[in-house]
């Protein structure tokens, strides 16, 4: 009869690579960044009206 001992540890091998291998992906970073909010009323009464956007180049 074999020992206990390979048998766990084999057991306990397979068990953490089953682990790793379902980790989930990295999410997929977004090139685009969201637009800027608008300036509500009360901001804008406060303030004055915003500049105007400027192009995604500098």
């Amino acid at each position: 009869m074999p020992s206990l001992k390979p048998i766990a540890c084999a057991g306990l091998l397979a068990l953490t690579l089953a682990a790793c291998s379902t980790a989930p992906a990295a999410p997929a970073l977004d090139p685009v960044p969201p637009p800027a909010p608008r300036p509500d009323a009360k901001t804008q009464l406060e303030y004055g009206n915003p500049p105007p956007l400027r192009s995604g180049r500098y």
